[in-house]
């Protein structure tokens, strides 16, 4: 074998030893946003869902950069992510889907409905009218980032500091 073949073969197995390595995660929230930086307050560039097989591109702390099948690119959090393969797969009864963002998101605080229920019976004088009201509201990535740009507020990488 000539040492320029030699030279070509080791480079394609070291592609294809490559591309193997590539590491893939599947998204195990009902639904995460794709952002443009790593931050939760970084522009939402679309959203995947439950089951979605992302190929990591960069880690930067709890952040992956993650391209999508589709061949989209951005920025997911590690919560989002798992190294399992998931799927959703038609069955008898109804598919058993992961917590959502903001579920998450409570339970990391050691905050759930049972915490909530416990609360309100031990402390029934207390009124969660406006409690109620705002967990009802709800805020589109468009007008945080118009609250940001207006306020001009510019979050450090990774998340709020």
């Amino acid at each position: 074998m000539s040492r320029c073949s030699l030279v070509v073969t080791t480079l394609l197995l070291l592609i294809a030893l490559a591309a193997l390595a590539a590491q893939q995660l599947s998204v195990q929230v009902r639904s995460t946003s794709l952002r443009q930086r790593p931050s939760y307050l970084g522009p939402v560039t679309t959203e995947v869902i439950y089951g979605t097989r992302v190929e990591v591109l960069e880690t930067r702390g709890p952040w992956r950069h993650v391209r999508t099948p589709d061949g989209k690119t951005g920025w997911m959090h590690d919560s989002a992510l798992s190294e399992k393969k998931l799927g959703l797969q038609a069955g008898e009864s109804d598919a058993q889907v992961a917590a959502d963002s903001d579920e998450l998101a409570l339970a990391g605080k050691g905050f759930n409905e049972q915490v909530e229920r416990t609360y309100r019976e031990e402390n029934p004088q207390v009124d969660y009218t406006w409690v109620d009201r705002m967990a009802a509201w709800r805020v589109t990535p468009a007008e945080s980032q118009e609250f940001l740009q207006r306020g001009a507020i510019t979050p450090h990488e990774g998340g709020l500091r």
